[in-house]
């Protein structure tokens, strides 16, 4: 057991019974949305889990200990407070070692996710290689976590402000496949086409299992990405969120927005922006992934009869 790494009963019994456990992050819930529907999110995302027949396990830093499932007290705790910061993988050891409370990015969620053995983790959206980064270096840290950690994370694609071509290219770099869930093309977070394709499309959550297992089970480390369209109906029109994230990074360039503070930044104008319907997409986007990780997760547990990533 790993110094500092709390796993809740319920999904350690999960865990060590070999049933199906899918993790979830919780910048979501401190920076995601505002509060209440924050709260309000997570508790469906868990909700969606457990009647796919799956075990949630939210993650967070809880008191300086790496959480994996939350109670609904720290769910609260976590939607309540607004200054709790947002925890990457090089956060992780000073928040423990100042004993406080954080909120888990994609990589740093990936990463506990992975020390507790959980294979399948569901998002909104990845972050990735930012507009500009051939002057500005600004990489996120997503996109090296998927490299080196062993877990799929279901996505409804990357970050529609950022350079999703130079971010598709970063993660062939780095050997990272990128499967389309039912699509031949790669989302956009708000919308369902980015204009770029896929590494491969898979009809069914057996046949991304199936994809897990084989390159788990070869030695080849790292993540999937699994890209999950946002569902059609609550789609918006690309031509109008185009325009709209445009104006708002030209906003941030000149107010001098940068680093961490980016895209928190982003998708609170963008709802002002849309009056409310990024909001709306972004529920319906998170919560038709978490539907399709249980299930890829419990195809998973079937077919290794066990849910935990390889050697854990």
């Amino acid at each position: 057991m790993r110094p500092h790494l709390r796993i809740s009963d319920e999904v350690r019994q999960a865990l060590d019974a070999g049933r199906p456990v899918v993790a979830l992050e919780s910048t979501i819930i401190s920076h995601g949305f505002p509060y209440p529907v924050n709260v309000e999110t997570a508790h469906e995302c868990e909700r969606i889990a457990r009647e796919e027949g799956v075990v949630p396990a939210t993650i967070a830093v809880i008191g300086g200990q790496l959480t994996v499932g939350l109670s609904e007290v720290e769910v609260e705790r976590l939607g309540t407070d607004r200054s709790t910061p947002k925890a990457s993988r090089r956060d992780l050891p000073i928040l423990i070692a100042k004993g406080s409370d954080g909120a888990t990015t994609v990589a740093a969620t990936m990463a506990v996710a992975a020390m507790a053995g959980i294979s399948v983790f569901a998002t909104g959206g990845i972050g990735g290689v930012h507009r500009g980064a051939e002057r500005s270096f600004d990489i996120s840290a997503d996109l090296e976590e998927l490299a080196r950690t062993s877990v799929a994370v279901v996505s409804a694609g990357i970050k529609a402000v950022l350079d999703i071509g130079l971010t598709l290219e970063y993660l062939e770099t780095r050997g990272v496949p990128v499967l389309g869930y039912q699509t031949d093309v790669l989302p956009a977070f708000y919308t369902r086409d980015s204009g770029f394709g896929v590494d491969a499309r898979l009809d069914t959550p057996d046949d991304v299992a199936s994809v897990l297992k084989a390159k788990w089970a070869t030695g080849l480390q790292g993540g999937v990405l699994v890209a999950n369209p946002i569902p059609e109906e609550n789609a918006l029109d690309p031509m109008e969120i185009g325009k709209i994230i445009e104006q708002a990074l030209a906003e941030a360039r000149e107010t001098g927005v940068w680093g961490k503070a980016i895209t928190p930044h982003l998708l609170a104008r963008i709802h002002e922006l849309t009056g409310g319907a990024s909001v709306a997409a972004n529920k319906a986007l998170v919560w038709s992934n978490v539907r399709v990780a249980a299930r890829i997760a419990r195809a998973f547990a079937e077919r290794s009869g066990t849910s935990r990533i390889p050697g854990r």
